[in-house]
């Protein structure tokens, strides 16, 4: 497969040259390159050509004749011939940074002992918080679930639950949860009960024809006789309503 490549990068060449209708003596005369040289380069023998910077240079020179880019085509070069004669001193080609090997190597080592120190630290470490955490994790389990127990007792004990009595006939609208629960006209001595899981909006035409209770426990006056009265009552507030407080 090297060679299939070697020969592809001479025959590229020539194939460029041709392509303008050049000769390797046109080349010659305009590059002053030894049309042997050229050839050489063309046959991919490159034992014949000076070597180093100097064979990069007869290979930059051609390139710009025949089109061909010509940084592409030295990178090319050095790639399909990466003999020493050929990539001496080419920026191209990456070389060896020793000081920087060795510093990499140092700090390896660095690492190394680091680690070593440090491992035995965190296994003590890891170990005092496993075994203080076994100790506080029934505690902890236990606060969880009271906590828990108690949230649960509180949605229960904090759900609402209201009734209304129409002493005399209202319009009355009822928000429960803020969908629209009643909208309609009451006749006197009707009553209406709903729950709510947080707040609900009364809307009365009179607001002293509605007497209210929560939880069943009797409210306070919503408002005056012939008044038209919105409350909006729920969870936060629903104990500044309540008459016995």
């Amino acid at each position: 497969m090297a060679d299939v490549l070697i020969v592809d990068f001479g025959a590229k060449l020539r194939r460029a040259r041709e392509a303008r209708g050049l000769s390797l003596r046109q080349i010659a005369a305009a590059t002053k390159i030894s049309p042997l040289a050229l050839e050489a380069l063309e046959r991919n023998d490159i034992s014949r050509l000076p070597g180093g910077i100097f064979s990069r240079g007869i290979v930059r020179s051609y390139a710009l004749e025949v089109g061909l880019d010509p940084e592409h085509t030295v990178r090319e070069f050095l790639t399909k011939f990466p003999h020493d004669s050929v990539t001496a001193g080419s920026p191209h080609v990456p070389q060896e940074d020793h000081e920087a090997i060795e510093s990499e190597r140092e700090s390896a080592a660095t690492a190394v002992k680091l680690i070593a120190i440090s491992l035995p630290l965190v296994g003590a470490i890891l170990y005092f918080t496993l075994w203080s955490g076994r100790g506080r994790a029934p505690q902890a389990h236990a606060a969880e679930t009271a906590g828990e127990r108690a949230a649960v007792s509180d949605a229960i004990v904090e759900r609402l639950t209201f009734e209304l009595f129409m002493a005399r006939p209202v319009r009355v609208e009822v928000d429960v949860d803020g969908v629209r629960r009643e909208a309609r006209d009451f006749a006197g001595g009707e009553r209406f009960a709903f729950q709510a899981e947080r707040e609900m909006r009364l809307m009365v035409s009179d607001a002293a024809a509605v007497q209210l209770t929560i939880n069943g426990q009797p409210a306070v006056a919503i408002g005056a006789a012939g008044e038209r009265k919105t409350v909006q009552i729920g969870r936060q507030n629903y104990g500044a309503y309540l008459a016995s407080q």
